[in-house]
């Protein structure tokens, strides 16, 4: 059996996280062959990988969403027939589309990106859209920001897909509409594993967004549920973390019978003889933070409410412990802000091997403001320290707890709430009777409920459920087929 991995913006680019999951994944089925397809920004990124590839990946695939033909001086007439025309004039304005004839189009036909972004088919569907919901807006730009709404799809559905046997995307987005066209093309089964549910997450980065504008935004976040309700729709089933992330997946149109709960796992061995404190920490009190220095991990509300606390408890030391290459402009503005607030004791280590760290921290600290079911959470109650978490995706329930009564293991916050957070802090750094019983509180917790070997059973069991049901299709069909020989 061939199982084909389609990743967008992650695997294996980037260290942690969704990452760190898939890799996992991949290494628990040592004897499974895996393809990998990943969807990338630019060409830029070929080839730079930060994870040494298991054995078991047989290929790697890349998607460019930015790699184009404009200004190729060879043109090819991308006219479309009135079928295919017509399934783009609904993809445009919101109706029932005819995907299948859209990859149809895209995959059997020599697309010149540029003829069709520029040409009168794609002109024409844009004038209907606009006449119909945005004549209020100047023409020209309304159709330029079309072109740039429409150009990573339209990239997406020429990509040439392996084949395989199942198809298990990381997310719905382009990585879904990638899956579901692979299902229409070759068959397989297809696979979705939601660790935060995009439509959501793309809405909250574009509501902060400053390279889109007013009603622009609102139309790049239809985009983005069109193309999550095309993976919805073609998806055999649709893994979630926890029930409230399956029931948002059905608000936002997945059938909730497709759905299946499937919480996140880690090796709680990996943590059980980590190093302890040192020289250096003996007078410190130490707060870890593991992630990656972005926007949407909000590191600059984390060091403002570290300065407050650190005025009331002078031995508190933060540790900002991941990778801040992803978004350069924004690290440099955390490295600024901490210079800028004059708050010593803050220490970003960049890539670590965050294994090595747990045991010297006191506690760790999450400020997000968007996150699905944290790894880093889990891994600090394998290292028996308490959370600190602002209150997104599953954290509460992890903390808190939902289905034992092991006690709180951490202390849960407000988004964005320095005051909240500082408080928090203080509090744990005050009371270290308190840290030490929270920790106990989320050993018992992920020893419980999130183990590694939990989640490798559950997907071992999906992909047996595929092959079992493939099987079944390909003798039937064979059997079809020798009766009417007969």
């Amino acid at each position: 059996m061939r199982i084909c991995i389609i990743a967008e913006g992650c695997y294996p680019y980037v260290v942690g996280g969704v990452s760190g999951w898939t890799h996992s994944l991949i290494t628990s089925f040592p004897d499974q062959e895996f393809v990998i397809l990943a969807i990338v920004a630019n060409r830029s990124l070929r080839g730079k990988f930060v994870y040494d590839l298991p054995d078991n990946v047989t290929e790697v695939h890349e998607l460019y969403l930015d790699d184009v033909d404009w200004g190729k001086k060879e043109r090819r007439k991308s006219r479309m027939n009135r079928k295919e025309y017509d399934a783009l004039r609904k993809l445009l304005l919101g109706q029932e589309t005819e995907w299948g004839t859209l990859f149809d189009f895209f995959q059997k036909k020599d697309i010149s990106l540029n003829d069709m972004l520029m040409g009168e088919d794609f002109f024409n569907a844009v004038t209907e859209y606009y006449k119909l919901n945005y004549s209020q807006l100047v023409f020209s730009d309304f159709l330029w920001m079309l072109r740039s709404v429409y150009l990573p799809l339209f990239t997406t559905l020429k990509m040439k897909i392996p084949k395989a046997d199942i198809y298990h995307c990381v997310c719905t987005g382009y990585a879904g509409v990638l899956g579901s066209m692979a299902k229409y093309l070759y068959g397989g089964r297809l696979l979705i594993s939601e660790h935060g549910i995009y439509t959501r997450e793309r809405e909250e980065e574009l509501i902060i967004a400053k390279w889109v504008q007013g009603i622009y935004k609102t139309i790049w976040i239809e985009q983005f549920r069109k193309m999550s309700n095309l993976a919805y729709e073609r998806a055999d089933l649709v893994t979630s973390l926890y029930e409230q992330a399956r029931e948002l997946q059905t608000e936002v149109g997945c059938p909730k019978e497709k759905t299946r709960i499937v919480p996140n796992g880690i090796r709680i061995e990996e943590f059980q003889d980590i190093p302890g404190k040192t020289e250096e920490d003996k007078n410190k009190i130490n707060i870890g933070a593991v992630l990656r220095v972005t926007p949407i991990k909000d590191i600059i509300t984390m060091i403002q409410a570290f300065g407050f606390a650190k005025e009331r408890e002078p031995s508190l030391k933060l540790w900002i412990m991941g990778s801040w290459d992803e978004d350069q402009e924004y690290a440099k503005g955390c490295f600024e802000l901490v210079r800028t607030m004059e708050v010593p004791d803050v220490v970003f280590t960049g890539k670590i091997k965050s294994g090595e760290y747990y045991g010297r921290m006191d506690m760790t600290l999450l400020t997000s403001i968007s996150e699905g079911q944290p790894l880093t959470i889990l891994e600090s109650f394998a290292a028996k320290k308490p959370v600190i978490s602002t209150d997104v995706g599953n954290c509460r329930g992890l903390i808190l707890g939902e289905k034992d009564d092991f006690g709180a293991a951490g202390i849960v916050t407000r988004i964005m709430n320095v005051q909240e957070i500082a408080q928090a802090i203080v509090s744990l750094a005050h009371n270290e009777q308190l840290r030490q019983q929270m920790g106990e509180n989320g050993y018992k917790r992920v020893k419980g409920g999130y183990q590694f070997r939990y989640m490798q059973d559950a997907y071992e069991k999906i992909y047996k459920e595929f092959a079992e049901s493939m099987q079944k299709r390909w003798e039937d069909k064979q059997t079809d087929t020798d009766g009417r020989e007969g």
